[in-house]
């Protein structure tokens, strides 16, 4: 018998609010029996659980998400996460149409956007 992984859980200052985040970004919604104030929220069918943690993000992430667009190209994601209060820290994007960004949510925890598949296979 083997283990599976059940949830990826991110430590952070307010699990609704965060999880509310990634939601949208995601397009998936929070567990139904998530409100605000709750300690935990989860992402149904993304496997993201937020827990609400009394100590603050000091250091880099060892753990980071990389996003990939479905129905967009990379630009129109990142303007799209950062309309949802991302913020932009690091373009990787090449002339040649390259590259990623690294940007935070709103807590500072870091993830890339990547291109999509439509772009790779151009």
């Amino acid at each position: 018998m083997t283990s599976r992984i059940r949830h990826v859980t991110i430590a952070c200052a307010d699990a609704y609010a965060l999880g509310d985040f990634w939601s949208k970004v995601l397009g998936r919604p929070l567990h139904e029996d998530d409100h605000p104030g709750d300690p935990e929220a989860l992402i149904e069918g993304a496997g993201l659980l937020f827990v609400t943690v009394p100590e603050g993000k000091t250091v880099r992430n060892r753990l980071h998400l990389d996003l990939q667009p479905q129905d967009r190209t990379r630009d129109e994601e990142v303007e799209r996460v950062i309309a949802l209060g991302a913020t932009l820290v690091d373009d990787r994007r090449r002339p040649d149409g390259t590259g990623w960004t690294v940007l935070t949510d709103p807590e500072g925890n870091e993830f890339c956007v990547e291109r999509s598949a439509a772009e790779r296979a151009e």
